[in-house]
């Protein structure tokens, strides 16, 4: 029995709320959390989501930030509301350094990025007061920078020009810059 077996298997209290819209992810993160020894209870709304918090609220939960219906940032307002020692893990497809903040400020333990691996999410929900360990790849600072290029091309519907203006670059380089493929 490994470490974290162990300590799930201390648990009084196993119930987790897993939100996401992709239902592939969401089906086989669920088993992978329910193969650990949780009690999963699957939503792949904000609105599902609601209606599960009303039947009981979870002691754990793993949801996604960008939803069709909303934000997942409301979901963890609400078991925050009712139930004070839950334990919220926030994953996103979509990280940035507000976001993350946003998440911390509204309750979260931790905020990771998809594709999560159900190991690492079940140290995030366990952890108590120990710093996360660094990431074995953490991504080059290219890719940070392609990344972050990407999520304000995507917020200004792609309008070139509008990014460029945004990220306060010329609008050829950006052109360039979009024209490549994302570094390693």
């Amino acid at each position: 029995m490994s470490e974290l077996e162990a300590r799930i298997a201390t648990l009084a209290d196993k119930t987790l709320l897993l939100l996401d819209d992709d239902a592939a992810l969401r089906t086989r993160m669920g088993r992978a959390l329910e193969a650990r020894g949780f009690d999963v209870t699957l939503a792949g709304s904000v609105a599902e989501a609601s209606d599960a918090l009303r039947v009981s609220v979870p002691a754990f939960a793993v949801l996604d930030m960008r939803l069709e219906d909303g934000n997942g940032l409301k979901v963890v307002e609400a078991i925050r509301e009712r139930r004070e020692d839950a334990r919220i893990v926030m994953l996103t497809g979509y990280g940035a350094i507000a976001t993350a903040v946003a998440a911390v400020k509204a309750g979260a333990v931790d905020y990771m990025q998809k594709p999560a691996d159900a190991d690492d999410v079940v140290k995030a929900l366990l952890s108590v007061g120990e710093a996360p360990e660094p990431p074995e790849n953490p991504m080059s600072a290219d890719r940070v920078r392609w990344e972050h290029i990407q999520r304000v091309y995507e917020l200004c519907d792609h309008n070139v020009s509008e990014t460029a203006r945004r990220l306060g670059m010329h609008r050829r380089t950006l052109q360039r810059i979009l024209a490549k493929r994302a570094p390693r």
